[in-house]
């Protein structure tokens, strides 16, 4: 028996998995533990979570691979120090950044109150990027594909692509460091006025409510070559000269200005934190997505008439920009796409672990990666013992609780409930592996409701109005529903709902007629399926409104989480397993027919 423990450590999104034999136990990030959003640091506590799915300890790893190598592109590094003259901070900070990655095996055992003697695994640094690409494409199900991550930066790249055949990825190409399209979304992402990490995501919601009036701009901003490779205008950046303060260790990741002064003397003052969004801010957003996506498909572009395959796998942060995803069919010649549910930093972690089972120990491929249920579950009886443990406390916030007999019963129940319009807290089984919410750790609504975007925005999120909701929809209904037809089990692409449709599910149907869907299937999650084909049965619609169980927190782990963020917000319904939630009072405001 052979064990890996993977790490995606000292970085934002820190997290960890274990593999047994070539085969995946359990994933999770670090923040879902600890609570807060992105944590940045040593995973310990999902190491520990992982190791207990495993029934083992550290001493009993055998090997630890870890999604960074500070020794990668020395070469690179040196020649851009002598000629750029970073300043000393940028140096000194990246130094002892490197030197805990070439050394987290004292801090793990120590946290784990392991002796050191005892840890007896190897431990292996594998570059960043080729983690990227090894997360994607040696948990997919392709024998042969063309492999892409492009992110902000890692190990001195901002991107690399090649081909993956069989247990082996051939590299070939990069873009190197100071040059990033990861970069050059945060920086428009920073100057929009959205300052925390990780808010890429609403410059992407953002977007379709401007024109991409500022390409022109842009195209100063971010340069194509014709070897499919782009660069920065680097004067509109301060990364690769002043240095950006980041701070990676034990908390919220916290990044510092990217952008210089000569980015507003391009677009105009930037858009302070709190102050009101106005049009020319979405037109920026527009113009930015529209500057990646040209970037983005130019590479793809290149990648694919040079490997001559239709098969592409997607890794990197950048591929969270679903709504590029959603295109790539349209806007190349790839027909069929894999990326996995933690396609950013976090999924670095099952990429460094493969690497090590297929590359360096030379063990064939028996894995696939086709659901994201990889966290701490809990079964339908512990979670009925939880809530009967705290029944007095239930009962006194003015909550009734029911228990279903069967799966039928509890499906009718909820369906009905939600066709009558409820929003439901959805925790089942186990937790999702990524940043998206599948159907385990959701909050579950009806897309029917034009008012149900408002509702869950104001008085369930507690978030910006203009962030979309995503649809849920059974996989075989997929080509009635949207123009684009495939499987989407993870919620990383957007199509285009049909015009015929789009008065049916308005909570779903951002503003410019796309939805970023889910495809469900029976054997993914066959509870999760049976709810909403009973909501179908009673309704027509083949869909339910589906986001993450969560309140400006990273998505509810346990369920003393999803106790305490149905009774402080105003949810209708919480099941855990088949255990019913309600408020005393019946239907909150919100709840009433759907069609009045």
């Amino acid at each position: 028996m052979t064990l890996i423990l993977g790490l995606n450590a000292y970085h934002a999104d820190s997290s960890a998995c274990i593999v047994k034999d070539g085969v995946l136990l359990a994933a999770a990030e670090e923040e879902r533990f600890r609570r807060i959003k992105h944590w940045a640091g040593l995973p310990v506590e999902a190491v520990r979570y992982c190791l207990a799915e495993a029934g083992a300890t550290l001493a009993d790893v055998d090997h630890i691979a870890i999604n960074r190598d500070p020794k990668a592109h020395f070469l690179q590094k040196a020649l851009f120090a002598f000629r750029q003259r970073p300043s000393f901070a940028l140096i000194r900070d990246r130094l002892a950044n490197a030197a805990k990655v070439r050394s987290p095996l004292d801090e793990l055992a120590s946290a784990l109150n392991v002796p050191r003697e005892r840890v007896r695994a190897k431990l292996h640094a594998v570059e960043h990027h080729l983690a990227h690409l090894a997360s994607a494409f040696f948990v997919s199900p392709f024998e042969e594909a063309a492999v892409v991550s492009v992110d902000g930066f890692g190990d001195f790249l901002s991107a690399m692509w090649g081909v993956g055949r069989g247990t082996e990825i051939e590299v070939k190409g990069r873009v190197f460091f100071p040059h990033s399209l990861g970069l050059f979304y945060q920086a428009i992402t920073q100057y929009l006025g959205f300052w925390s990490y990780g808010d890429e995501y609403k410059v992407m919601g953002f977007a379709p409510y401007g024109r991409p009036t500022r390409m022109a701009e842009m195209e100063r901003i971010v340069h194509l070559h014709a070897d499919g490779t782009y660069s920065l205008g680097l004067e509109f950046f301060r990364h690769h000269a002043e240095g950006v303060e980041m701070v990676w260790q034990g908390g919220y990741p916290e990044v510092g200005r990217i952008f210089s002064p000569a980015l507003e003397e391009l677009l105009g003052p930037a858009r302070a934190k709190d102050a009101p969004l106005e049009e020319r801010h979405a037109d920026i957003a527009a113009s930015a997505q529209a500057m990646y996506e040209r970037a983005f498909f130019h590479l793809l572009d290149v990648v694919q008439r040079e490997s001559g395959l239709n098969c592409l796998c997607l890794a990197g942060g950048c591929a969270l920009n679903s709504v590029a995803n959603g295109k790539v069919y349209r806007r190349t010649r790839f027909r069929r796409l894999y990326m996995p549910p933690a396609a950013g930093d976090a999924g670095g972690a099952i990429g460094a672990a493969f690497v090590v089972w297929h590359q360096l120990l030379g063990n064939p491929r028996s894995f696939v990666m086709d659901r994201a249920s990889w966290g701490p579950g809990w079964s339908d009886e512990e979670l009925a013992r939880f809530v009967a443990n705290h029944r007095a406390a239930i009962e006194a916030q003015g909550c009734r609780i029911a228990q279903a007999s069967d799966d039928r019963e509890l499906v009718e129940h909820v369906a009905a409930a939600i066709a009558k319009g409820a929003v439901v807290g959805w925790f089942q089984g186990r937790m999702e592996w990524g940043p998206r919410a599948l159907g385990n750790r959701s909050i579950l609504a009806d897309p029917r409701r034009p008012d149900m975007k408002d509702i869950l925005n104001l008085k369930i999120k507690r978030r910006e109005s203009f962030r979309p909701f995503a649809p849920a929809i059974l996989r075989e209904r997929v080509a009635a529903w949207f123009e684009e037809e495939d499987d989407v089990p993870f919620m990383m692409q957007v199509f285009q709902v049909r015009p015929d449709k789009r008065g049916l599910i308005p909570a779903t149907t951002h503003v410019d007629g796309s939805g970023r869907l889910q495809t469900v299937t029976r054997d993914a999650n066959p509870r999760y399926y049976d709810l909403i084909t009973a909501f179908e049965k009673k309704t027509g619609i083949p869909i339910l409104l589906n986001t993450s169980f969560n309140e400006n927190e990273p998505i509810v782990c346990r369920p003393e989480e999803a106790l305490d963020c149905f009774l402080r917000t105003k949810m209708d319904l919480l099941v855990l397993g088949r255990t019913i939630l309600a408020r005393e009072e019946g239907a909150a405001e919100h709840t009433t027919d759907a069609r009045s």
